[in-house]
C-alpha cells in the first residue's frame, strides 16, 4: 500500500526515479572558458597550443553559429535555466543594475529562485551534480551552487580575481568570495591555482561516486582566460616571440586558417580594427615587444587551461566514463578590451588607482606573475575575436558569437563543421533533459513555473537535423541597451556610443561575417521585419533599457570617434590616432 502511494506521488510530482534506469542515462560535462575569443583555440584557427580542445573538435562537431550574451553572468543564467537572461534573473549584471531595473522581476542579479535550475532538475531525476569554478550567479547562501541543486561544488562567487589567492577585482571587496558545498571559505586549498584547483575538484567529485552507477552532470566553469592574466612561473616564457608580428598580421593569418579549415567562406572580410587602436607597424620597436608580451601571457593562460582539460578527459577515459558522456565546450562571451579591472566609470578614478597600486604589482617585469594584474587590452582582443567586429560588452559578432564544440558518446559526425545550425546557450538545458529522458517541470516549489525557451539540439548533434531552428526562427540578445536579432543569415544590431550611434544596422552574415557592409538603407523590408522581431523579443522577455549605460563616460576616455565607418579609419589608415598602450 505504502509503495503504491509513494510511486503515485512521484508520478504526480513529475519526478522520474521510478521511470528511468539511471545506468542507461548519459553523463553530461560542460566546460566553459571565460572571455575567450572565437578564434583563440587551434580548432578555430588560432596559433595558441590547444591540443586537447582540438582533439575534442576532431572527435565532435564544431558549430560556428552559437550565441551567448555580451558578458558572463547573463550567459551563465541562460545555461542553467534554459531561459533568456532577462527572465532568468540576469537582465543586467548585478554589478551594473540600473536604477530603473531595481526590484524588477528578471533583474534580481542572481539566478531566480522560482525557476528550476538544470542542476536541480537532473538531481531530482537521479543524477549526481557537480560544479567547480566561477559561479557569478549570486553570493547569498540561498543562491550558492549547493542551494541550486549541485550536490558538490567549489566556486569563486565573484566575476574575477587573482588566480593564486583571494585578492579581488574590486576596491570595495576586501577579498574574493569562495564557497564549497554551501559553506563560505576563509582560506583556499594549499597551492591554489584556479585552473588546476577547479580541475582537481571536478575530478574528485566525479571520482567519489563513480562506482554507484548513477549518471552525472558536471559543470566546469574555468576562470581562464579572464584577466588578471597569470600563470605558474615556468609557463611565463612559453610564447616568447610568438606574437611579435603584431595584431594586424595575426588577424590576417587567423582568417586565412579559418578559410582553409572551412569555418569561413573565402569571401569573408575581417571586421574593422577598433578606431582607437593604431596599426602595429606604427609602434616603435620597443613598444611592439612590450605590447606583444601581454598576448604571450594570455596565450600561456589559455594553453594551461587546455592542459587541465586534457587531464580531465584522460581521467574520464581511464575510468571508463567517457563512452557514455556528452561533452560541450564554449566561451561565455567574447574577449575583453579592458586594460585593467575596469575600463568603465564606476568608482572615483583616484580611489581605484590607489587600490590597484596597493593590491597588485603592475610593472612590465611582473606581467603574468602572482600578484600582478595583467590584461591584454583592445589591441589583442581584436585578434581573439577575429574575424568578427566588436568584442565583449558589445552585441556585434565578436561579443556574442562563441566557438562551440559538442562531442556525443558515439562521436557522431566526428571532425565535421556545422555552419547551418543557429544555436544559443539557453538551448543546452532542454537538450540535456531530452537526452536524459526527463520532462522539464511545469511546477517548481509547488507553484507554476515558466517553460524553458531553448530548443533542444538532440536531433542536430546526432546528425538527424542540420539546425534546431528554421530560417523562420530568430534569437535575441540585449545588454545595456545594446541589441541584436539573428534570423537565418540576417543580423540586426544596435550599439550605443562610443561603439555605435544607436541606429539599427543590418547585415547578411553569410556574405559579411565581419559586419562591414550595413544593408539597412538598401534593404528596408528586411530591416522592418527584424525590427518587428526585436519588439516582440523585448515584450516577451521584459527587456528594460537601463536608465544609465556601462558606456557612460567612456567617450571621454577614448580618442574621438570619427563619423561611424568613415573609410579613412579602415585598416592600415595613416590617420588612426596613437594611444598609450601601457597597462
Amino acid at each position: 500500500m505504502l509503495s503504491l502511494l509513494a510511486l503515485t506521488l512521484l508520478l504526480l510530482c513529475g519526478r522520474s526515479y521510478a521511470q528511468k534506469n539511471t545506468k542507461d542515462q548519459p553523463n553530461f560535462l560542460v566546460i566553459v572558458a571565460d572571455d575567450m575569443g572565437f578564434s583563440d583555440v587551434g580548432a578555430f584557427g588560432g596559433e595558441i597550443n590547444t591540443p586537447n580542445i582540438d582533439k575534442l573538435a576532431e572527435e565532435g562537431v564544431r558549430y560556428t553559429n552559437f550565441y551567448v550574451a555580451p558578458t558572463c553572468s547573463p550567459t551563465r543564467s541562460m545555461l542553467l535555466s534554459g531561459m533568456d537572461s532577462h527572465l532568468a534573473g540576469l537582465g543586467n549584471m548585478y554589478e551594473r543594475t540600473a536604477q530603473n531595473q531595481m526590484d524588477v522581476v528578471g533583474y534580481e542579479g542572481h539566478l531566480r529562485t522560482d525557476i528550476p535550475a538544470l542542476s536541480e532538475i537532473l538531481k531530482e531525476n537521479g543524477y549526481h551534480t557537480y560544479m567547480a569554478g566561477k559561479w557569478h550567479l549570486g553570493k547569498a547562501k540561498e543562491y550558492l551552487p549547493h542551494a541550486r541543486g549541485f550536490e558538490r561544488s567549489f566556486s569563486m562567487l565573484s566575476g574575477a580575481g587573482s588566480y593564486f589567492d583571494m585578492r579581488s577585482m574590486d576596491d570595495h571587496i576586501d577579498k574574493n568570495h569562495f564557497s564549497e558545498d554551501g559553506e563560505y571559505l576563509e582560506e583556499l586549498p594549499k597551492n591554489y591555482y584556479a585552473t588546476t584547483t577547479f580541475t582537481d575538484k571536478i575530478i574528485s567529485y566525479i571520482d567519489s561516486n563513480k562506482a554507484d552507477g548513477k549518471p552525472f552532470f558536471a559543470y566546469l566553469a574555468h576562470q581562464a582566460p579572464h584577466d588578471p592574466l597569470a600563470v605558474p612561473n615556468k609557463w611565463l616564457r612559453k610564447y616568447q616571440g610568438v606574437f611579435d608580428k603584431g595584431w594586424d598580421v595575426l588577424r590576417d593569418e587567423r582568417l586565412e586558417r579559418m578559410v582553409e579549415m572551412g569555418i569561413l567562406s573565402e569571401k569573408t572580410e575581417l571586421g574593422e580594427r577598433l578606431w582607437y587602436v593604431p596599426g602595429f607597424d606604427k609602434l616603435k620597436p620597443l613598444a611592439q615587444v612590450v605590447t606583444a608580451r601581454k598576448m604571450e601571457v594570455f596565450a600561456a593562460v589559455l594553453d594551461y587551461m587546455d592542459m587541465e582539460i586534457g587531464r580531465l578527459i584522460k581521467y574520464l577515459e581511464d575510468n571508463n566514463l567517457r563512452e557514455n558522456t556528452y561533452i560541450v565546450f564554449f566561451s561565455d562571451n567574447g574577449p575583453d578590451v579592458a586594460q585593467k579591472s575596469e575600463t568603465y566609470k564606476k568608482y572615483p578614478a583616484t580611489n581605484k588607482a590607489n587600490w590597484m597600486a596597493k593590491t597588485y604589482n603592475h610593472g612590465h617585469e611582473n606581467w603574468g606573475r602572482k600578484g600582478s594584474w595583467t590584461a591584454y587590452g583592445p589591441s589583442w582582443a581584436q585578434v581573439s575575436a577575429a574575424p568578427f567586429n566588436g568584442t565583449k560588452y558589445t552585441t556585434y559578432e565578436g561579443g556574442i558569437r562563441s566557438p562551440l564544440i559538442v562531442v556525443t558518446p558515439e562521436k557522431t559526425n566526428a571532425g565535421q563543421i556545422n555552419k547551418e545550425a543557429l544555436m544559443q546557450v539557453k538551448d543546452i538545458a532542454p537538450t540535456f533533459l531530452e537526452l536524459a529522458g526527463v520532462t522539464p517541470p511545469s511546477t517548481f516549489k509547488g507553484k507554476p513555473t515558466l517553460p524553458m525557451q531553448g530548443k533542444s539540439w538532440a536531433a542536430t548533434i546526432h546528425g538527424q537535423e542540420k539546425s534546431p531552428r528554421t530560417d523562420a526562427d530568430y534569437i535575441g540578445v540585449e545588454l545595456w541597451n545594446c541589441k541584436a536579432i539573428r534570423k537565418g543569415p540576417w543580423k540586426l544590431v544596435s550599439m550605443v556610443i562610443p561603439y555605435g550611434n544607436g541606429e539599427w544596422e543590418l547585415y547578411n552574415l553569410d556574405d559579411d561575417a565581419g559586419e562591414r557592409h550595413d544593408l539597412a538603407e538598401s534593404n528596408p523590408e528586411k530591416l522592418q521585419e527584424l525590427i518587428a522581431h526585436w519588439e516582440e523579443y523585448k515584450t516577451v522577455n521584459n527587456v528594460i533599457a537601463p536608465s544609465n549605460s556601462i558606456y557612460d563616460g567612456l567617450e571621454d576616455k577614448l580618442p574621438p570617434r570619427p563619423e561611424f565607418y568613415d573609410p579613412s579609419f579602415y585598416r592600415g589608415s595613416e590617420t588612426v590616432p596613437e594611444i598609450d598602450n601601457k597597462n
